[in-house]
């Protein structure tokens, strides 16, 4: 068997268990490929009918010819094994990100379209931005935001393309509001809440830096019964005041969000820093939920972890 047959081979083996799998539970978007064979470190995500493929920089020495072959051969193989025309298939080089890379966009416009999950619309692009607009890992999670935001007031920091935010909205938050510092991100989530019906009144969306709308909101008083926190891993963007380091910076982000968060409250944090240590002053406070909430179609890889914060009738925090 050739190198290249053994990964045509095992990614139509599993394009074809998690097709299945994918029409079971509702979704048309979800990861097929995670770099199974050592030799093609490559990652196979489907995103109804098209295919974002990311080749991970392996440090290996090629010069650009060699590299640029062997990267067409693997996009032509890809095409033909999933039957699309290779038109359909992205392809993008994803190298270690420092600041807010991943969030930044890749120089090509590419073009939006709609995916469906679990009944809900989302739009993504999988050429614009390093990233397609909708985090796969996170699926279990906002499946359990949705069930849990009947009448609350909901928080999603670092709100990215406001997904958790049109959960909270289908499961009956009373109102929800979504920070980032990204315009292009807050307007994104405008458009997923609109294409879920979502009335943009009941959902407010805020461009802060969000260490400055933790402070203000702890000054306000204001009261959150569920909030949702995932940020990057580190991000050194001139629009905030500081630099945000995940590993530095989690343990006041936390207890600031515990100041705001209601009794009976809940809160969620993640993030997907693979060297991430939580602060043993939180971890009495919290359930370690990583091994739930990351999907199946993932194959339990540490892609992120989850911890859940839920706070007493009497105001006291406890998982």
């Amino acid at each position: 068997m050739s190198d290249l047959a053994s990964y045509t081979n095992r990614l139509a083996k599993n394009a074809k268990h998690w097709g299945k799998w994918a029409r079971r539970h509702g979704v048309n978007c979800y990861r097929l490929y995670d770099r199974d064979v050592p030799q093609f470190p490559v990652i196979v995500d489907w995103y109804a009918g098209r295919v974002h493929l990311q080749e991970y920089d392996t440090g290996w020495v090629q010069t650009d010819e060699a590299h640029e072959a062997w990267l067409a051969e693997i996009w032509e193989a890809t095409a033909q094994t999933l039957g699309v025309s290779e038109d359909l298939v992205s392809v993008k080089t994803r190298r270690r990100q420092e600041g807010s890379a991943q969030y930044e966009r890749t120089g090509h416009e590419g073009e939006d379209f709609v995916v469906e999950e679990n009944g809900l619309k989302f739009i993504v692009n999988l050429d614009s931005h390093l990233d397609s607009g909708l985090f796969l890992d996170h699926r279990n999670t906002r499946a359990r935001v949705r069930t849990e935001a009947a009448g609350k007031r909901f928080l999603n920091l670092f709100c990215y393309t406001g997904a958790f935010t049109v959960y909270a909205a289908a499961g009956g938050a009373r109102e929800t509001m979504s920070v980032d510092l990204s315009n292009t991100y807050l307007d994104w989530a405008a458009r997923n809440l609109a294409l879920n019906g979502f009335a943009e009144g009941l959902h407010r969306r805020v461009r802060q830096d969000v260490f400055q709308f933790l402070t203000d909101a702890i000054d306000d008083g204001a009261q959150y019964e569920l909030i949702v926190m995932d940020p990057p891993s580190f991000s050194n963007s001139k629009k905030m005041q500081g630099v945000l380091d995940v590993q530095k910076d989690h343990r006041w982000l936390v207890e600031a969000c515990l100041e705001i968060l209601s009794p009976n409250g809940t809160l969620y944090f993640s993030n997907n820093l693979r060297t991430f240590k939580l602060d043993p002053a939180l971890l009495p406070l919290c359930e370690d939920l990583s091994a739930a909430s990351v999907p199946e179609d993932f194959r339990n890889q540490r892609i992120h972890q989850c911890f859940r914060f839920a706070k007493a009738s009497d105001g006291h925090a406890g998982g």
